[in-house]
Order: structure tokens, then sequence, then C-alpha cells
């Protein structure tokens, strides 16, 4: 490992992994496209394939879905960056213009994910089709574009965390990333001559985490307990996932006066929610189980006596 890398340098020095020259963009007929946009667009198309492929093989129709995703992207992207405008106003107060120029950066998961939920939910009164249903088919596909899309914070060099030297450190040269997101803890770690940060490759963690939670729905959901079932697991499985990954990162959006990480907020709400409606759902059904358990060997019992 060098003491001085190049400004588009990425080194995971206790991998053993440096890459020299990672690329933020790429030019199309003298035209800038930056590689986070093309890895989120991929992470979409992806979601929207395997959504539409599990609405298929549960015998609904893919093409509603189809319908369906083309409003939720719409008001995903956004609900992403009114999240991220509302919880960064300091950096748009003086300039509303800058509101509009998404290729500044400048999306929230969190508020992509609220609104997406949304404009299911009228989404399905409007096609009178059941909310939880079309939830539960969704949600993989969603997982499965975060799991991809967070590539895209590596691709800008952002969505880290603090110094670290663990096994999955990221070496990240000091000029490459904003100064807002450097630490006292992360200068403190520089040895002399050195011109890079090393710190918690968070959107790794996410990613891999999201990678866990998708294997997971998919594996469970012919045998959810009843409708909606996977996307209480999903919203508390990202929660605390979030919950716990964020509290890692130097980005963190925060509460105006509290300033309280808004992300981490949401996450363990969710998680707590989410875990409490299983529970009470479960318990319900179980018990309309045993009252229609019931009145069948009551009817059957009643047959019986008529018989003898």
């Amino acid at each position: 490992m060098p003491d001085v890398m190049n400004s588009m340098d990425i080194a995971f020095p206790n991998l053993g992994i440096y890459l020299e020259n990672v690329p933020k963009s790429f030019s199309v007929f003298g035209f800038s496209v930056a590689y986070y946009g093309v890895i989120i667009g991929i992470a979409m198309i992806c979601g929207i394939f395997l959504a539409t492929h599990l609405a298929k093989v549960s015998g609904q129709d893919p093409d509603l879905y189809w319908d369906f995703i083309i409003y939720a992207i719409i008001f995903a992207i956004i609900g992403a960056r009114l999240y991220y405008v509302i919880f960064s106003w300091d950096k748009y107060k003086d300039n509303l213009l800058s509101i509009f120029n998404l290729r500044q950066g400048g999306l929230a998961i969190y508020g992509g994910v609220i609104a997406a939920f949304i404009t299911l939910y009228v989404f399905t009164r409007v096609k009178h089709q059941s909310f939880c249903q079309m939830a539960d088919t969704a949600v993989p596909g969603l997982v499965l574009g975060q799991v991809i899309g967070r590539w895209g914070n590596f691709m800008n060099r952002e969505a880290f965390g603090d110094y670290t030297d663990n096994l999955f450190a990221m070496a990240l040269p000091v000029d490459a990333i904003r100064e807002s997101e450097i630490t006292q803890t992360m200068l403190d770690h520089m040895a002399d001559g050195v011109n890079y940060v090393q710190v918690h490759p968070t959107f790794l963690y996410e990613s891999c985490w999201n990678l866990c939670l998708l294997i997971f729905l998919l594996l469970y959901r012919n045998r959810k307990k009843f409708e909606g079932e996977i996307t209480l697991f999903y919203l508390a499985g990202y929660g605390i996932g979030r919950f716990l990954i964020e509290g890692l990162r130097t980005d963190q959006l925060l509460i105006p006066y509290l300033n309280i990480p808004i992300s981490q907020l949401i996450g363990i709400t969710a998680f707590v929610v989410c875990v409490v409606a299983d529970i009470l759902v479960r318990m319900h059904v179980v018990d309309e189980k045993e009252y229609l358990g019931e009145s069948r060997s009551l009817k059957d019992n009643q047959k019986m006596g008529k018989t003898k």
C-alpha cells in the first residue's frame, strides 16, 4: 500500500486490494454519464424483473406490476429527493433551483421507499387490488435494487463511515471525498506523508445485509403465515440493519434542532412496530384458525347426530 494514492484510486488494504483509476463517470458523445446513475438504473431493472417474475409464478398478472412500476419509479425518485432536501435544507435554502439538479447527487433511499409504498397504496385502491399481496410480491425486487444500488455509492466515494482498521477497511484519498465527511478521528489516524483516510465501507455493509435479507425473504415467501408478512419482515429487517449501519456513517441526515439521525429513528421504529405487528397478526390468525376449526367440528358433530 503506497503512502500517496492517486485521486481516483480506491483500496482495501487489509484485503490486499488496490484499484487504480476508478472513474465516477464516462463520456458518450461528449455528454458525461455518471456511473452512479447507470448502477441505479441497472438496480431498478433487476428489481422490476424479479418482482414481475414472482408475480407470474404466484399466479398474478405481471402486467399489473409493470403498470405500477411506471408510477413507482417516478414518485420514488421524487420522494428520495424531497427526503434528502428536507434534512439537508442548509445546502439548498440559498439556491432553490439546485433542488432540481439531481446530477449533484442527493437521493435518500428511505424517502424513495416511503414514496413507493404510498404510491402502491393509492394504486391498489384505484385498481381494486390487495395492497398486502402486491407489497409482498414487489418487496424482494425492492431489496434486490438496494443490494445493487448501493454500489453506486462506491463509485461516488460516499456513504462511508468513520475510521476503522478492520478487515474490510477502505482507503480513500482525502481530495476525492467531501471535506464535511472527514472526521477528526480519521485525521488523527493519518500517518505523516499519507494522503488518504481509512474508513468503514458502510455501503458494502448495507449491500451485504440486504443480500442476506433478500435470500431470507425468497426462502420464506412460500411459508408466510399471512399476506403482508413479507413486507413486515422487510421493513423490520432493513430497519434494524440500517439503524446499526447508520450509526457508523459520517454523512448522516439529522433531524433539525434534535441532531438525531433520521434514518436511525425510522429504522428502529420500523423494526419495533413491524415485529409487534407480526406477533399480533399471527395471534389473530391462530385464533381465527382455532375458531374455524371448532366451528367445523361442531357442524360435523351436528351432522353425525342427525344421521344417527
